[in-house]
């Protein structure tokens, strides 16, 4: 299925704004967007994925999302395309968006506003005891202070009570006030418009398959679940599409009937008729809670990344894909010989905040030694 919206032999459209056809099985959704940002680097590849102990005949595959792009990566940039598209065509002069402290979707819209040239205003959430602080420069606030992010913090209490959407809205009436033109990203990018990145990215996954040469089809389809716009996409995508593939959502905050609703609201809003319970299955990987990791779910990431080369985020991917395991040993059958395709997310930025914890899992270090009968010399090793 050609597409207008092919990126392949992209020449200078990185940055440039275009008029947006969505794919044909997606036609007849409601509204439509109208132009969309080039902002990923797209198609982001996959590829077989050989982790240890996977169920008889079961083939794992990996979608690299978190090759998206560097300061501006994950999946976050997918529905950023729509959104930050909608904000110029708005005449915006400014971006408003909210998450927590180590939010990539934060990082993610803080750069893409500077690429187009738009302030960016960011409301983070972190605790009780830090409100007060300067929040530091570990992983993602790295990136958003350099890119010049106006942070402004919430406690999680406060969070709680008045709810994003209100926090939002009073630091836009703020800066409607002071003669600037805001424009609203919700939570993590998901509201039915950015919903399209990855209706988007399920044609793509769709190409992909039908360029592949081994015919690879695949059952099912894995993912976190934080936020709601990634799974409600997918889902709608590939039940439209000709993928057809079961997808399966691990959530890492609220819970899977949070998820359910707030889903079927994104979907509704596209006028698509689709039960979301229909479409997705969604099971709960919180854990410990949002962006809270036990030792078991980071030595998991030590042990991927060690026998595969693929590092897992610890808040979102890190989690589904434990999840994911750990549901192929208790219910191995559910998973036997079948294709299945994990979405990686993106989120790499967020390990440097669990450090601490990682610190005792990666000793494999010593000085090197070296026998006193090896010549030496001063000035023989260039140092640059």
């Amino acid at each position: 299925m050609a597409s207008s919206f092919s990126r392949s032999g992209m020449g200078f459209e990185f940055l440039t704004k275009k008029p947006y056809t969505p794919p044909s099985w997606a036609s007849h959704l409601h509204p439509l967007p109208s132009h969309v940002f080039s902002l990923a680097h797209l198609p982001t590849p996959i590829h077989r994925w050989n982790l240890p102990n996977l169920p008889a005949n079961t083939e794992l595959w990996i979608k690299r999302d978190d090759l998206s792009g560097m300061q501006l990566s994950g999946n976050k940039v997918r529905k950023l395309e729509f959104l930050m598209a909608d904000a110029v065509a708005q005449g915006a002069d400014s971006i408003i968006t909210i998450g927590g402290i180590q939010s990539n979707h934060c990082r993610a819209t803080a750069v893409a506003a500077k690429y187009l040239n738009l302030d960016c205003f960011l409301i983070l959430r972190t605790s009780n005891l830090l409100v007060d602080r300067d929040p530091g420069l570990t992983g993602n606030l790295l990136v958003e202070r350099l890119a010049g992010a106006n942070v402004h913090l919430i406690s999680k209490e406060e969070y709680s009570k008045i709810g994003s959407v209100t926090l939002t809205n009073v630091l836009k009436e703020k800066l409607i006030k002071e003669g600037r033109r805001p424009y609203v990203i919700p939570v993590g990018g998901s509201n039915s418009l950015g919903t399209w990145g990855y209706i988007e990215a399920v044609r793509e996954i769709e190409q992909q398959v039908q360029r592949g040469a081994d015919n690879t089809k695949f059952d099912d389809i894995v993912v976190a679940c934080g936020s709601g716009g990634t799974i409600a996409g997918l889902s709608l995508g590939s039940s439209l599409s000709s993928l057809e593939a079961n997808v399966h959502a691990f959530s890492v905050c609220d819970d899977p009937d949070y998820f359910h609703n707030f889903a079927q609201g994104l979907i509704d809003g596209l006028n698509a008729g689709v039960n979301s319970r229909d479409i997705v299955h969604i099971q709960n990987a919180k854990g410990l809670g949002y962006a809270m990791n036990t030792s078991e779910e980071l030595n998991f990431v030590k042990d991927v990344a060690a026998a595969t080369g693929v590092i897992l985020d610890p808040v979102y991917s890190g989690k589904a894909a434990y999840a994911m395991v750990k549901d192929m040993i208790e219910n191995p059958k559910k998973w036997e010989g079948r294709k299945i395709l994990f979405i990686h997310t993106g989120g790499l930025l967020g390990l440097y905040d669990k450090v601490d914890q990682l610190a005792s899992g990666v000793g494999n270090w010593q000085r090197m030694d070296v026998n006193e009968s090896v010549p030496r010399q001063d000035g023989i090793g260039k140092m640059f």
